[in-house]
């Protein structure tokens, strides 16, 4: 009997091949081949299993672009970032649906609370909400980068004992603006909040690990801030994250994601409201090989390398290939190049479904900041931001927040 891991690997991966020849890795002209990472949101009711969002990708700005960004350019397309991101897309393209009085184009994911609200007991007080019923998967090609990929990283060098480092003091340099956290070397250190791993010779970012971008959405859900304001979290946990075999390590896993790790210390009953909680997901393996996994190029070619290219899609309707944080060929953060999951192309669309409600002047009040920093420090977010801040100062102590792409603001009525 097929494995429910497999079966959710295979519905992302055959949608995946669904996509047309240009949002895949290809075949350089100096014969290298390439690879990427493949990540992909699915949700399941009642046993049937649906593609809702995937992406590709593996780079993210650096942090000296951010203030160029103006919200017009992805500031971190690692597949299992974008895809979340591709996931919250999807999640504001079916509230415009709904609060238009439509049937979205994808599963149903969402309905009206006004519909049924008695349903589920929450404090948030969204307009929407996930369906009862519907569990949401996570599905990864390779390890996320960061504390749980570690041991890979660690097996992969020619001595795979941890380096000795000075000590690491998380909590010092989370009072820095100028600390720089550790990618994919200090092996010895373990269970601590990482950046994205680059080459030694890349401009620096701040932009987190995926490891602790997906640990800290046990507390926030998958919605993002634009989204929490439309849609109750308590539904838009992940029940389970896959991994394939070769890539899953118990030991990195249970440290980076598990109560029984370094997310004890914000388990068990937190009193956060707003349908907020830690949710701890399972972790399950499957057997399914992407066909343009990193060990699949490998085993097919002498000279393999990273795609540059990243692509999303999701049910809703839309796919894209991502260059440089922008819709592939337009100009770096040109606003015509903004993508769909971009901070500026979610505000307007929030924006809009808020405009089309009957009631919750204080959503749309919010969504009308002058800012995108004032939309997010907006009170309707207070709670979910105070979630975060806790996880900052305990479990993923060392968070440097990456600011300097937040000052942008849209004109009224777009």
């Amino acid at each position: 009997m097929t494995s429910r891991a497999d079966l959710i690997a295979d519905v992302v991966i055959n949608q995946f091949n669904k996509l047309p020849t240009k949002r895949k890795p290809g075949i350089r002209d100096n014969g290298f081949h390439e690879w990427v990472p493949l990540s992909g949101i699915v949700a399941e009711e009642d046993g049937h299993l649906t593609c809702i969002a995937l992406a590709t990708g593996m780079k993210c700005l650096p942090t000296s672009k951010l203030p160029e960004a103006n919200g017009n350019g992805i500031h971190d397309w690692h597949a299992e970032i974008l895809a979340i991101r591709t996931f919250n897309r999807f999640l504001l393209d079916e509230c415009r649906a709904l609060s238009a009085g439509k049937a979205g184009n994808g599963f149903g994911v969402l309905e009206s609370c006004a519909s049924k609200p008695d349903a589920r007991v929450s404090t948030s007080r969204a307009p929407f909400r996930v369906r009862d019923g519907i569990l949401l998967h996570m599905y990864c090609s390779e390890a996320p980068c960061g504390d749980a990929s570690m041991e890979l990283t660690m097996a992969a060098q020619d001595d795979a004992s941890p380096w000795p480092t000075p000590d690491y003091a998380p909590a010092s340099a989370a009072a820095s603006s100028d600390a720089t956290l550790p990618g994919r070397a200090y092996f010895s250190q373990l269970g601590i909040v990482r950046r994205k791993p680059a080459r030694g010779d890349a401009p620096p970012t701040l932009s987190k690990s995926c490891s602790d971008k997906i640990a800290l959405k046990q507390c926030t859900s998958l919605l993002s801030s634009l989204a929490a304001l439309l849609v109750d979290p308590k539904g838009a946990y992940i029940d389970s994250l896959v991994l394939p075999l070769s890539q899953y390590s118990s030991t990195a896993c249970e440290r980076a994601f598990a109560a029984s790790g370094r997310m004890g210390a914000v388990a068990g009953e937190k009193g956060w409201s707003g349908g907020y909680g830690f949710r701890p997901f399972a972790v399950e393996t499957t057997t399914r090989e992407f066909g343009f996994s990193r060990r699949a190029v490998q085993a097919r070619a002498d000279k393999i390398s990273p795609s540059n290219l990243a692509a999303a899609w999701s049910l809703s309707g839309f796919e894209e290939s991502i260059l440089g944080g922008v819709v592939q060929g337009r100009r770096p953060f040109d606003p015509r190049g903004a993508s769909r999951m971009s901070r500026r192309q979610m505000w307007v669309l929030a924006r809009e479904v808020a405009s089309q409600l009957r009631d919750h002047d204080d959503i749309k009040h919010c969504l009308d900041g002058r800012s995108y920093q004032e939309v997010k420090h907006g009170p309707l977010l207070a709670t979910r931001r105070a979630v975060k801040a806790e996880l900052r100062g305990t479990a993923l102590a060392g968070w440097v927040i990456n600011d300097g792409d937040s000052g942008f603001g849209i004109d009224v009525g777009v």
